[in-house]
């Protein structure tokens, strides 16, 4: 996840429908400039326009528009907005994706952001949101946009985070929008910075460090975050200001088809802000979907493939009327956990249910025993607690460990009180927002707490603070005492038979405004801790794998968390061995069980070695168990059996010679305002280790950024972040490089300068270990192989050997074979595998036994319509004959 802060949505914007008055719009935005046609470099059916409209007052909004196919087929459009601190080009893909899909579609840059000039208003109704209603007057005038009446196009907005609000902003205040789909925002924008009368500082100062500063905001917001900042407390003037820019403000007028997408991992906007949307929309009658997805502003998979294919589905049915549409169910959940049917991975599942459950349904009580506690709120509010950590997100937060089963909060000793249940009878789900009452008593006249519920092991040594989210409070009056009742964070969270939960209030949090005077509070237990359980919510009995993105920032969280709290982990390592001192990496009978107690391997009896100056792709198929050897190779876990040595030594977690290893995990983050440069001093600065350890000059030669070093990250291409990324990988210059997936979504041009990139690097003797589905692009970029399958080595070598393996034939047939004849082949003798594909088969033959002229003799008697017989070329055929098609 990147930066991207909500989009906010103010004035209710009146304006008339009648013809001349649209014609007067388009006529202003005409007068602004002339339409370049630019053909697109992903895909060149896709026309793009590009132009910056005039809106007055000094404001030039720069635009997009992208259609595909003929100008006389009327279609639908679609608004698509970015996410604060970003631009317009960070939503093309999508855009282009809907242009082929049959859509007129529109993106632009919001004032001060990309090319687009004025000031940041937080979608003030009158800037940003008109900005919207004036571009969707220059729709209406588009001929190839359907209309729905003269003046009013048939149009849909979608957008994330800021540009998630101003979709429901944009359906408030303009009613000719159709149908919206906005995501990981919020629905009160006060409520989300000051929630419970606590100023979440952290938050509010990256929001105000992205947009570029305060004085790049209108005076307005400049003053009231500079006084409330000063306070450490919200007052009456903020609270209205940022709640009249909310689109609760006009929630009795969005009336649209309204798709809500909201992130589980998200302290800035959790998913509360999503519930009280759709109450909100679903009272006004329109339809409302849920869709909880695993990721958010504090990291995690944004599945971002296949909320855009709903997206998309949800504008075809309501946009184009496809009555056919396959729009969802009414609430779906990600749930993080578990492991994948063969290699233990971590995995992603979908639950779903036909009404949409909200945050209080199937609640269940749960008893809480402790006494009358008293702690302290410390002077200065100093050392604070840790739940979250604001900002880092993108790299990968905390609240991605605690999906994992990974704690790494941190309380401190007399600031909090703790109240703990009998360990459960059962597995139990709490799916919405646990409740609990308690009596509060302080020697100040306002308390600040922070409320949060952790997960706590069989053996009390492990505790999860689910999504690590806390609902901060502040309880007024609190010097006689008062009762207070507690809505906790909303999370999707299985806890296991035998663990308990423990409430925890603790009256600091790294993230939060705590008051610096010190006080001491008093607090008991006066409900049971009720826990929603959705009933209705059903699993689905498949996943799909969490790949290894998360696993270096996995170990950096942890770190952390072990640096605040003081602990120290030793273990006494192996001796090198000063016989591998030059080899880069050894893997030797490396095992890795399901758990202690099972007979089932993730990864088994694995042996490769990898030398300098190679780069080696690693290749299996999902379950394979490539994750869980790289969770290995980088310290993560610890094998069951065999061995990894590193340049001889052996590798442990938090073995000294990871230093030689660097990591690049897909989607890495960067603060959008600041160069590529500012972005890699940064991030060495945080190392600890000297400016000139960096080698950032050699690095950056590699990854070949050139004059964009000097630019801001958010006018990058999604290519250039890859290599920015592949580049702060590279500081340090590590002797092996780990690269998963470093092609990801970047177009031709841009996968081919990546390889030249990975070629580069391992020319200088270095190593580089690539993980990639393209087996085209690691045929080319790749000088060795490991192919594994079911957690075994299938075969290692150099690619052409592969490749060119002599025992695997591509027979051609006139028709396609049959699955039944095609097992008959298999099992026939001096065959190791058969495999179909679209020419005919793939036939493995054993090396002892196995020849072309008798498996031919075999495919006539089989009636098998034979074309063709000929050794195979390419790496995908080698690769599905080594695994037999299993992927």
């Amino acid at each position: 996840m990147d930066l991207r802060m909500p989009g906010l949505r103010g004035a209710r914007l009146r304006r008339p429908r009648r013809l001349v008055a649209v014609a007067a719009a388009v006529a202003l935005l005409a007068g602004a400039g002339t339409w370049t046609a630019v053909a697109s470099d992903e895909a060149p059916a896709v026309h793009r326009a590009d132009r910056v409209m005039d809106m007055g007052g000094g404001v030039r909004i720069d635009t997009s528009y992208f259609t595909a196919g003929p100008d006389s087929d009327r279609r639908p459009a679609v608004l698509l907005a970015h996410g604060f601190g970003g631009s317009k080009d960070d939503v093309r893909s999508q855009a282009q994706n809907l242009a082929r899909d049959g859509y007129a579609v529109l993106t632009w840059s919001a004032r001060g952001f990309g090319r687009s000039t004025g000031k940041i208003g937080l979608n003030d109704p009158k800037a940003e949101v008109a900005d919207v209603s004036k571009l969707i007057d220059w729709l209406a005038a588009r001929p190839e946009v359907q209309l729905d009446k003269s003046g009013d196009p048939r149009v849909g907005m979608a957008g994330g985070s800021y540009g998630g609000a101003v979709s429901l902003l944009a359906a408030g205040y303009d009613q000719r929008v159709d149908a919206i789909a906005p995501a990981i925002t919020y629905w009160n924008l006060a409520d989300a910075l000051f929630p419970g009368g606590v100023f979440k500082k952290q938050w509010a100062g990256i929001f105000i460090n992205t947009g570029g500063g305060c004085d790049r905001f209108e005076a307005t917001l400049c003053g009231m975050y500079d006084r409330v900042a000063e306070a450490g407390r919200p007052d009456a003037e903020a609270t209205t200001l940022l709640a009249d820019r909310s689109p609760a403000a006009v929630g009795d007028r969005i009336k649209v088809p309204t798709l809500l997408i909201q992130g589980q991992t998200d302290s800035l906007f959790p998913l509360g802000q999503a519930d009280a949307a759709a109450k909100a929309i679903r009272a006004n009658g329109a339809p409302v979907d849920v869709d909880w997805i695993a990721g958010g502003h504090d990291g995690g998979d944004m599945e971002t493939s296949r909320v855009e294919s709903r997206i998309k589905s949800w504008f075809d049915r309501y946009l184009k009327d496809d009555k056919g549409a396959d729009t969802g169910p009414a609430f779906r959940v990600t749930r993080t956990g578990g492991v994948d049917s063969t290699d233990g991975a971590a995995t992603l599942r979908g639950a779903t249910s036909d009404t949409y459950p909200g945050l209080e349904s199937g609640r269940r009580e749960v008893a809480l025993t402790g006494r009358e506690q008293t702690f302290d709120n410390p002077a200065g509010a100093a050392p604070p607690a840790v739940s979250s950590l604001p900002g880092l997100g993108a790299a990968g937060g905390l609240s991605q460990l605690s999906s994992l089963g990974v704690g790494v909060s941190l309380d401190f000793p007399g600031q909090n009180a703790r109240f703990e249940s009998a360990p459960v009878a059962d597995d139990v789900r709490i799916t919405g927002s646990p409740t609990v009452t308690v009596h509060v008593k302080s020697t100040s006249e306002d308390a600040v707490l922070f409320a949060k519920v952790y997960d706590v092991s069989a053996n009390g040594r492990q505790q999860v603070l689910p999504g690590q989210l806390v609902t901060p409070l502040r309880v007024e009056g609190a010097k006689e005492g008062k009762d207070v009742t507690i809505t906790l964070p909303a999370i999707d969270h299985e806890v296991e038979q035998g663990h308990r939960l423990r409430l925890v209030l603790a009256s600091t949090d790294l993230a939060y405004a705590s008051p610096v005077a010190p006080a001491t509070y008093t607090v008991s237990v006066t409900s049971d801790l009720k826990i929603p359980t959705a009933p209705g919510v059903t699993t689905a009995s498949a996943g799909l794998p969490a790949w290894v993105w998360w696993l270096p920032l996995a170990g950096a969280a942890i770190a952390l968390a072990l640096l605040l709290s003081g602990r120290r982990r030793t273990a006494a390592p192996s001796a090198p061995d000063p016989e591998l001192a030059e080899v880069p990496l050894q893997i030797t009978d490396l095992s890795k069980r399901y758990a202690k107690s099972s007979d089932r391997y993730a990864v088994r009896d694995l042996s490769f070695r990898v030398e300098k100056g190679q780069v080696l792709g690693l290749l299996g198929p999902n379950g394979a168990g490539k994750t869980t050897t790289l969770r290995m190779l980088m310290g993560l876990i610890r094998p069951d059996g065999g061995e990894i040595r590193v340049f001889g030594h052996a590798i442990r977690p938090g073995a000294p010679v990871l230093s030689r290893v660097g990591a690049f995990v897909e989607g890495a983050g960067f603060l959008p305002h600041l160069s590529g440069r500012e972005n890699l001093e940064l991030y060495w600065q945080a190392t600890g280790r000297p400016a000139e350890d960096a080698h950032m000059e050699e690095a950056l030669e590699i990854a070949g950024l050139g004059d964009a070093l000097a630019r801001a990250v958010r006018t990058y291409s999604q290519g250039m972040r890859q290599r920015l990324a592949i580049a702060q990988a590279m500081l340090g210059l590590p002797d092996l490089l780990i690269l998963d997936e470093p092609t990801n979504g970047l177009d031709p041009p841009q996968i081919r300068e990546m390889r030249e990139v990975m070629i580069r690097y391992a020319e200088a003797g270095r190593t580089v270990i690539v993980s990639s589905h393209l087996l085209a692009e690691v045929e080319q970029s790749c000088t060795h192989l490991v192919v594994m399958d079911r957690g075994k080595l299938v075969q290692a070598g150099p690619v052409s050997e592969i490749i060119g393996s002599g025992d695997t034939l591509l027979v051609g047939t006139t028709t396609p074979v049959e699955e039944p004849v095609v097992e008959k082949v298999a099992a026939l003798q001096g065959i190791v595998s058969a495999v179909r594909t679209d020419d005919g088969l793939l036939v493995r033959l054993a090396p002892e036994d196995g020849s072309a002229q008798r498996l031919v003799v075999e495919l006539v008697r089989l009636e098998v319509p034979v074309e063709s017989v000929g050794p195979h070329r390419r790496l995908e055929d080698a690769f599905l004959t080594l695994i037999g098609g299993s992927a």
